[in-house]
């Protein structure tokens, strides 16, 4: 399985980045990519900018990137209860050039935040939405007060609990893809 993993979030120092890099880690047998959103930066995406630029070189290689992979794994940033800008922006251009941004791909949709929320509003607003952009959800898992469950050091979840729920969301991801091939 050629799986696709990215944090929504342009920051650095990422949370989401981190949480989505050791999750991709514990998905067997697959082969990972992990993109970072920063790559595919563009303008803010409006009509009026479409209709001059077009649609950018970097939204085309995000949406190629979706078309290759066989499933996909996003960790969610909130702020202010909604996505992030940067990643508001890229799915904006990306959707302008096919509304099916997630092309039907077998997807786990991860969120967390520093706070007891755990990032769960971004989380519910990408569920809801999922099916206008050909999201195939296979499992969701919101992670709160990131901190005090992950170790950032040693690059792992250290809370038994969250560890055994987000090994299940991953394993449902893994039987999806398998029954799809």
């Amino acid at each position: 399985m050629k799986l696709l993993a990215f944090a929504a979030s342009s920051s650095k120092q990422s949370i989401n980045k981190q949480l989505v890099t050791y999750a991709s880690s514990l998905v067997e047998g697959a082969s990972v990519e992990i993109l970072d959103i920063n790559d595919y930066e563009m303008p803010l995406f409006s009509t009026d900018r479409e209709e001059e630029l077009g649609q950018p070189a970097a939204a085309k290689k995000f949406f190629e990137k979706i078309a290759q992979a066989d499933a996909l794994l996003i960790s969610l940033a909130e702020h202010n209860g909604n996505y992030t800008a940067a990643y508001k922006n890229l799915f904006d251009w990306t959707s302008r050039i096919d509304m099916k941004v997630y092309q039907h791909k077998p997807m786990t949709i991860l969120a967390t935040s520093p706070g007891p929320g755990g990032a769960n509003t971004v989380l519910q607003s990408a569920i809801t939405s999922a099916g206008f952009f050909a999201a195939n959800v296979q499992s969701t898992l919101s992670i709160p007060n990131f901190y005090d469950n992950f170790d950032s050091e040693n690059g792992t979840i250290t809370n038994p609990a969250i560890q055994a729920e987000l090994t299940a969301v991953l394993a449902k991801l893994s039987k999806a893809f398998t029954q799809a091939a």
